[in-house]
């Protein structure tokens, strides 16, 4: 037993210095060949690789320099900043090959296999990983890598008019963006503002929307109504055309001049402010939404609603409840219980429901109390316009 682990050491050890190694010699010719090839791949991109982490790290040393028409490219901090994370995630990913690399040399063995059988053996033990790495590499690339860079953008200075490359290079900045968003009263005003903006926008929307499609559906279910066809097809159209086409109408028939007022002054009546006035636009949105989100949860309740056993309602009446108690104690629980999912689901959209602020308002009518932001802008809208609009990236 001794003498055994004597002889197996070395080759243990030469997977440390190694990859592949005591595979090979054990004759896992697919597995170490695969291995061997990671790190030399590695071994030929380590110098590029110091480059690229000492690039995040300084953000670039040298600025673009113009001279007439002539101008000398600098360092662009932001690439620097993207490779450098890009180099991360893949000395992240060879420390995981290199740690499977010494866990396997510990538990191999003599292989009698050839190299077909292996690569069957590889398929049959490692199908799960082989079948979940192509999506895992996609959410390591569009997942993960853009909230790192992110995340790491807002630790930076990044923003107009200064420091924006190739022009100009951008630099760590640490806590200073934080402490300015919070401290200072127009940042810290703003951010609140429409934090609960978007919080009260989110709930609002969503328990209306379920409130008005479960009112849909109990007339709907109302066994006097006629027609029920008919009215299902009408209650489900605002449903079938696009969110954003159905936006876009609103936009048109609400503004200043838009058909509806036109109405009203044909009638007599003022003008509304459907998307000037603060408090009458938020409204609006609230409502467009529900007219828009209301036949989807309409179709859901109809179908919970089928899933009530009219039982239940029989025994109610012998028991001697009336029409709301056997709506509060029937009705709503059960479908509560089977919508609940839809309905979390339903706030995470509105709470981050970039189309339904933008496409109607903008984020309008314009607060001069805020920073880059209007009276109806979610946090999501907000952002976009720090962003795209005044290139404020680091906030």
């Amino acid at each position: 037993m001794l003498l055994s682990e004597t002889k197996s050491a070395p080759r243990l050890l030469t997977s440390y210095l190694i990859m592949g190694g005591t595979q090979l010699t054990k004759r896992h010719w697919v597995k170490g060949s695969v291995l061997l090839v990671l790190q030399l791949l590695f071994i030929a991109y380590l110098p590029q690789l110091v480059v690229t982490l000492k690039g995040l790290i300084s953000l670039g040393d040298v600025a673009q320099v113009r001279s007439g028409f002539n101008v000398t490219t600098g360092d662009n901090s932001i690439f620097m900043l993207v490779e450098g994370v890009i180099a991360l995630v893949y000395l992240f990913l060879f420390l995981c090959t290199y740690i499977f690399n010494v866990r396997d040399a510990h538990q191999c063995i003599n292989c009698n296999l050839n190299i077909r059988g292996q690569i069957k053996a590889i398929y049959d033990d490692k199908f799960a990983f082989i079948i979940l790495s192509p999506a895992f590499l996609a959410s390591v690339a569009f997942i993960i890598m853009p909230i790192v860079i992110t995340v790491l953008v807002s630790f930076t200075n990044y923003a107009s008019p200064n420091h924006i490359p190739p022009k100009n290079l951008v630099d760590w900045v640490g806590f200073k963006n934080f402490f300015t968003l919070f401290e200072l009263k127009i940042w810290s005003g703003t951010f609140s503002g429409i934090a609960l903006w978007t919080i009260e926008w989110a709930v609002s929307a969503t328990v209306l929307t379920c409130g008005f499609g479960f009112i849909l559906a109990l007339a709907l279910d109302n066994r006097n109504i006629r027609g029920k066809k008919v009215w299902r097809v009408i209650f489900i159209l605002p449903y079938a055309i696009p969110a954003f086409v159905t936006l876009l109408i609103f936009r048109l028939l609400l503004n200043g001049i838009g058909p509806v007022n036109s109405l009203l002054n044909h009638w007599g009546f003022d003008s509304v402010a459907f998307l000037s006035d603060p408090v009458i636009a938020k409204i609006t949105v609230v409502a467009v939404s529900v007219w828009v989100g209301a036949p989807y949860f309409m179709l859901l309740i109809s179908g919970a609603l089928t899933n009530i056993s009219q039982d239940l309602y029989e025994a109610s009446e012998v028991d001697g409840a009336n029409k709301f108690q056997q709506f509060w104690e029937i009705t709503l629980p059960m479908v509560l219980h089977q919508v609940a999912p839809s309905l979390v689901m339903t706030f995470s959209l509105n709470f981050n429901n970039f189309g339904a602020i933008f496409l109607l308002t903008e984020g309008g009518p314009i607060n001069p109390d805020y920073r880059f932001a209007g009276h109806t802008d979610i946090l999501i809208t907000w952002i976009y316009k720090l962003t795209l609009d005044f290139q404020q990236y680091q906030i």
